[in-house]
């Protein structure tokens, strides 16, 4: 039989039973203390008895214990088996995710996992499994998301002009105006609500396909709403059209929330009932176009989005009457809440007036 091997040096059994009750991994305490007996003369089996193991493993913790000293005794997480892809195929798989699929050339519009797991085998000669592919584009920094919609014929440059100019345009306005007249900024849109609902997302079990039901019915009516994001304040209108008239209706219902002395610039989309010929726009409000193709710059897109995920989505309308009285609501609960309209609407690039 081998003869033991002897400790280090330069510890002895007091020191270890001393780190042993400053330690605060369980385990090292224990093959801490299991060593100090041997520093006291015990025998290889008394210190394989304090610490629960076998002689082998007791032969172990000395080894670690000579190399490494106390920090040797700590448990260490497996480094597992080395990754298959390079961190330069790695920075190649998150440059192809990022760019997304080319429809003609990947035959895909979007990437799935098989997508990839293919791509690399083709791009690298590496096999790896769809749960892989999975776990490696997490720790790339991905996540499955929803796209946000933009317009295909939208010019980004317009809509960065439009952030950059807003604020001259605004103080523009009201050079125009008596002297000490209070702005307001003011955003404006319309929204189709019908028996054609739309179907939010819910809380479901992984793997489940939830269900709601869906009417076919055609009957709708249209949101008119405005809101001053600044002044948590906002004015709107159920209408049966979208017409030059129900806009009228609207910009009479904006002008009377406007405080007394000021002036609301109204900021809407190109629709042609916003800038038909018969439009009368009141006194207090002067209108401000919005680049054409570019809804994301009206908060209000993000209100309708709010009202149909939490109030209006996933509901059945008996008939347009019901319709009507469900967005009225909607709406009035909506303006009842000013910290929900400045959550919503407000933006920085809009208010460095």
């Amino acid at each position: 039989m081998s003869a033991a091997v002897a400790l280090r040096e330069d510890f002895n059994a007091d020191d270890l039973r001393r780190l042993a009750k400053a330690s605060r991994d369980a385990g090292q305490s224990r093959r801490l203390l299991a060593l100090a007996e041997i520093y006291e003369g015990s025998s290889r089996t008394d210190a394989a008895r304090i610490g629960v193991v076998g002689l082998q493993t007791v032969r172990d913790w000395v080894l670690a214990f000579n190399a490494a000293g106390p920090a040797g005794l700590i448990n260490r997480k497996a480094p597992g088996n080395p990754a298959k892809l390079s961190d330069a195929q790695r920075q190649a798989l998150a440059q192809i995710v990022e760019s997304g699929p080319d429809p003609d050339r990947h035959g895909v519009v979007r990437w799935r996992l098989k997508d990839l797991a293919a791509w690399i085998y083709a791009s690298f000669g590496v096999s790896l499994d769809e749960s892989t592919v999975g776990r490696t584009v997490k720790q790339l920094g991905f996540r499955k998301l929803s796209a946000r919609p933009r317009h295909h014929e939208q010019d980004p440059a317009a809509l960065a002009a439009f952030k950059k100019n807003l604020p001259a345009e605004v103080r523009a306005i009201r050079a125009r105006l008596p002297a000490g007249a209070a702005i307001e900024v003011w955003w404006s849109d319309e929204a189709r609500v019908g028996q054609k609902n739309t179907l939010p997302r819910r809380w479901a079990r992984r793997g489940s396909r939830p269900s709601a039901p869906k009417d076919q019915r055609t009957a709708h009516a249209y949101i008119f709403g405005a809101i001053c994001p600044e002044k948590g304040k906002g004015a709107g209108l159920i209408m049966p059209r979208c017409d030059t008239a129900a806009m009228n209706e609207h910009l009479r219902e904006i002008s009377c929330s406007v405080e007394e002395g000021a002036h609301a610039v109204l900021i809407l989309d190109g629709a042609g009932w916003h800038v038909a010929h018969d439009l009368v726009v009141p006194a207090n409000i002067t209108l401000l176009p919005l680049p054409a193709c570019a809804p994301e710059l009206n908060p209000v897109e993000n209100v309708w989005q709010f009202l149909r995920d939490n109030w209006l989505g996933d509901r059945v309308f008996s008939s347009y009457e019901d319709i009507v009285e469900q967005c009225c609501q909607v709406w009035n609960r909506f303006i009842d809440q000013p910290w929900k309209i400045m959550s919503i609407g407000l933006r920085d690039w809009a208010y460095q007036l």
